[in-house]
């Protein structure tokens, strides 16, 4: 016999990308600047696709992954206004509370600016993140994301910012968190280059578009100087 699922209730469903997308679009109605569009999507979609995987659990260092990509690609977004509302749509669209990754993300922010990057990485050492560092660390089925390693990076970066401008120390940094948390290494250090490199054309990107807009405005006070200067210039001709 086969069986018959109701519209409302379907066996076993799980939400699409289109599902998502549409509840993205359905929080955010204003349309999202061209430019940013590919990253707010492919964010989007990463966050999805960890979202509806059995393996994977939400924790702190993935919501500061999430956090710190998208403010950091998001920098020069216009309305700046609308980017709270994006961010927002993000989260509720794969039915995620926006609150607890920036919270969150911020608590792990403020432990990684006043300690060391191992003390709070590294399982043995950690005070507050310990339970959840030694729960990534036991569970052989740990759900790896590239969001995951830009958390940890981040990490690094605010309590140490000279060990990510070095990259042996960087690497060797990496190389003591994934060995503690069981992670892969070759994956993290990819991914993180790869994240790195597409963040430093997002900035180029940026810095046009910022000129861009300078020079723009430059020219619109031009000619608005050139239009209050007629008169004068008129004034002076008929006398």
């Amino acid at each position: 016999m086969v069986q018959r699922r109701s519209p409302k209730n379907p066996v076993n469903s799980v939400r699409t990308v289109s599902d998502t997308k549409r509840s993205f679009y359905s929080l955010h109605t204003r349309p999202v600047n061209s430019i940013y569009r590919r990253v707010v999507e492919e964010l989007m979609v990463e966050m999805h696709l960890l979202a509806v995987n059995t393996d994977f659990r939400y924790d702190p260092f993935y919501a500061l992954g999430v956090v710190t990509t998208f403010d950091r690609f998001m920098q020069g977004y216009r309305p700046e206004a609308d980017k709270d509302s994006i961010f927002n749509a993000l989260c509720r669209s794969i039915e995620s509370d926006p609150q607890q990754y920036r919270g969150d993300a911020q608590r792990l922010v403020s432990a990684a600016s006043q300690n060391a990057w191992d003390s709070v990485l590294i399982p043995e050492k950690s005070g507050e993140f310990r339970d959840t560092l030694s729960a990534i660390a036991s569970n052989p089925k740990f759900k790896y994301s590239r969001l995951f390693a830009v958390g940890l990076y981040t990490v690094i970066e605010t309590s140490s910012p000279e060990t990510v401008k070095d990259a042996a120390k960087l690497t060797e940094a990496l190389k003591q968190a994934c060995q503690a948390l069981n992670i892969s290494e070759d994956k993290a250090q990819k991914d993180l280059e790869l994240y790195r490199s597409n963040l430093e054309k997002m900035t180029q990107v940026q810095a046009v578009m910022a000129d861009a807009l300078a020079a723009d405005r430059k020219k619109r006070e031009e000619r608005a100087q050139a239009k209050a200067e007629v008169p004068k210039d008129e004034a002076t001709s008929e006398s």
